[in-house]
């Protein structure tokens, strides 16, 4: 199916984009919406063998989906920097 998007203009979903920031893993999942798309992400580390997970989302929407995902990795490293390992608490 993805072939079919992408022979099509389908493109890349932001779902195939992983980052990774002082050891966690930032998994964009945009949300689309009316206005554009809805600024959300998986963020992962993995903490003594187990796979932690956080999920990031915000009201902002961003009408370019290349720019939404940039918005989203750039609120996940500011959410880590902010608080850490204490995100899985």
């Amino acid at each position: 199916m993805s072939f079919l998007k992408k022979l099509f203009g389908g493109g890349a979903s932001s779902e195939e984009t992983v980052e990774t920031y002082k050891d966690f893993r930032i998994i964009p999942t945009l949300q689309k919406q009316s206005d554009g798309y809805r600024l959300s992400a998986r963020i992962e580390k993995d903490v003594d063998g187990e796979v932690r997970t956080h999920t990031l989302i915000r009201a902002d929407t961003i009408a370019s989906h290349e720019d939404a995902t940039a918005a989203t990795i750039a609120k996940a490293k500011q959410v880590i920097d902010e608080q850490g390992d204490g995100l899985f608490r």
